[in-house]
């Protein structure tokens, strides 16, 4: 069993390194990804005393929402460290936040949110040139190698694409299901339903199974509001409110032009793999599924996606299709650099990338992601 304290967080040091640079440093991430416990644990590294505001709490929302430098001074006292957990509860946190760093030079204010600011247009001041944001994921892979070494983790795969890699099902493994079950509830988006942007809960889970159940492929907005009976823009609302309180994250096709090629499409993957499971209520073992390619995908593609943002690598990432029906999973682009990239559960399955797409694109990287060789990907030699 490896708890919370026992798996240092990747973010941690990027985090640290921005304390007193005039900047308020913004912690986004879903719920219970470990937010707080991160802010709270380089606070705590400084040594210094420091302010904890909470935007659950009700006093607190009405004291920073319409606020001024003098009343924000009182409010802090002589703390430099300034913690605002929850913030995105907290209407025009934009312009508190603007305040602490325009006028409170002296502070040092970290603020967390388990979706975007803009959620609900809570932030009408902009923040721009005046914030250092950092997202945090659920553990990853490389954070768990680290913790216990690769060869256990990797033993461990089949488990994480289960259960997936939220701290509390890493921490306590032989709970689960049960925790997974409490997560996956309308804890999850709490956000939402608090800011009474969901007008019809019963649709909104009927959706998001939907949208489970199509993981990895591409979604059709008609198609969903037939299946959810409900009108499109409705669907697309629903999907943008659950992508900016990050519990899914779409994938656009990839098209530069080349003949034949799709440039419209979506695919929506999840922020981790055990939530997707519980949506469904399907916890059963890899070898009697019928959805291990797609599990796989979103896998592999959240932990690259952690990896290269952790280290400040800038990656943009599409799927390929064409008319003709040749496709890739992935086309990673870096700058100019672009690699595509096959995800294959089995080690047996022959892979092929289509002509079409390497003549069009001959300079770029092609990778085959397997059990065998995810690591090559994250960073551990092969």
């Amino acid at each position: 069993m490896y708890k919370k304290k026992s798996i240092p967080r990747e973010l941690a040091e990027s985090i640290r390194s921005r304390f007193f640079q005039g900047k308020a440093l913004l912690v986004f991430g879903p719920r219970q990804v470990g937010k707080s416990t991160l802010c709270e644990l380089l606070l705590n590294e400084t040594g210094s005393s420091w302010s904890y505001l909470n935007g659950d709490d009700f006093d607190t929302r009405s004291e920073l929402t319409a606020t001024n430098a003098a009343r924000l001074r009182s409010i802090v006292g002589k703390e430099k460290l300034v913690f605002i957990d929850e913030a995105q509860k907290i209407p025009n946190i934009g312009l508190t936040l603007k305040i602490f760093v325009d006028q409170l030079k002296d502070v040092q204010v970290i603020a967390s949110g388990s979706s975007s600011f803009d959620l609900a247009n809570l932030s009408n001041e902009p923040l721009t040139g005046r914030e250092f944001e950092f997202f945090l994921f659920p553990i990853s892979f490389c954070e768990m190698v680290k913790a216990h070494g690769l060869i256990t983790e990797k033993r461990l795969l089949e488990q994480r694409m289960i259960y997936g890699y939220y701290p509390e099902i890493v921490s306590y493994p032989e709970d689960a299901k049960i925790r997974l079950e409490l997560l996956s509830g309308s804890y999850l988006y709490q956000d939402l339903l608090m800011l009474d942007k969901i007008k019809k809960p019963v649709v909104f889970d009927k959706l998001l199974k939907a949208l489970a159940l199509q993981l990895g492929s591409e979604v059709n907005y008609n198609e969903l509001s037939q299946l959810v009976e409900v009108d499109k823009n409705t669907v697309e609302k629903y999907i943008d409110l659950l992508e900016k309180a990050f519990v899914i994250f779409r994938v656009s096709a990839f098209s530069r032009n080349v003949r034949n090629e799709l440039k419209k499409g979506k695919k929506i993957y999840f922020y981790d793999c055990g939530i997707r499971n519980a949506i469904l209520g399907n916890f059963n073992p890899l070898h009697s599924r019928t959805d291990v390619g797609a599990l796989w995908e979103n896998f592999f593609l959240l932990e690259r996606m952690k990896f290269q943002s952790y280290r400040g690598v800038r990656a943009q990432y599409y799927f390929w299709r064409t008319s003709a029906k040749q496709e890739i999973d992935f086309i990673e682009e870096v700058g100019t650099t672009l690699t595509a990239i096959e995800c294959k559960w089995s080690e047996k399955t022959k892979v092929r990338f289509p002509s079409t797409f390497t003549l069009a694109y001959p300079t770029s990287h092609l990778k085959i992601v397997t059990p065998k060789t995810i690591e090559g990907m994250l960073g551990f030699p092969l």
